[in-house]
């Protein structure tokens, strides 16, 4: 086998068990199996730890896939014909990402003094650099005092203390009122 062959033969397995892990951790939690990775993945245990040595290096693939898909749905929506609808579209998927994912942020990464690690940090300031980019389209139709930082804020507020991620978006349109400028609704 070449070794180009060989690299696209790891990049798939790669992908497989990233693939394999998001749908267990979104199905049974944090602790699932490696075991159970490998094998829904179609491939061996030694495959498993070559690509993820840990439980830990595989939750931090895990969710570092999650936030760039929320990122990525930001860029999407950057190009969207109403900046309003747009941002609060986003913050939608922001506060169901906070709401579903947050024990799988919290797993991926706190380090062992239980302190957010340096890519936590790198992760927050992606949304936060997501969120402002579509803030920025639709500062103009909010009211003057409000900042993307605001939005984010009462956001993750919102995600944290909802029943659950429907409620959450329930709250983010509340939000939409009070922070839209009068006339803009």
């Amino acid at each position: 086998m070449s070794p180009i062959s060989q690299r696209a033969d790891a990049s798939r397995n790669a992908a497989r068990l990233l693939a394999a892990a998001r749908a267990l951790v979104a199905e049974a939690g944090n602790e699932v199996a490696l075991d159970e990775v490998a094998r829904r993945a179609g491939v061996g245990n030694a495959t498993l730890y070559r690509h993820f040595p840990t439980r830990g290096d595989l939750l931090v693939a895990v969710y570092a896939d999650e936030v760039a898909a929320l990122c990525r749905r930001g860029e999407q929506l950057r190009g969207a014909g109403d900046p309003l609808a747009a941002l609060f579209a986003w913050l939608d998927d922001f506060v169901e990402h906070v709401a579903t994912k947050r024990p799988l942020a919290l797993a991926a990464t706190e380090g062992p003094t239980g302190r957010r690690t340096t890519l936590f940090d790198e992760w927050h300031a992606s949304v936060n650099a997501a969120a402002a980019g579509l803030f920025e389209l639709a500062a103009p139709r909010l009211r003057p005092s409000v900042t993307a930082l605001d939005l984010l804020t009462v956001a993750a507020g919102a995600a944290v203390t909802a029943a659950d991620a429907a409620h959450a978006r329930r709250l983010v349109g509340l939000i939409r009122d009070g922070v839209t400028a009068p006339g803009e609704g």
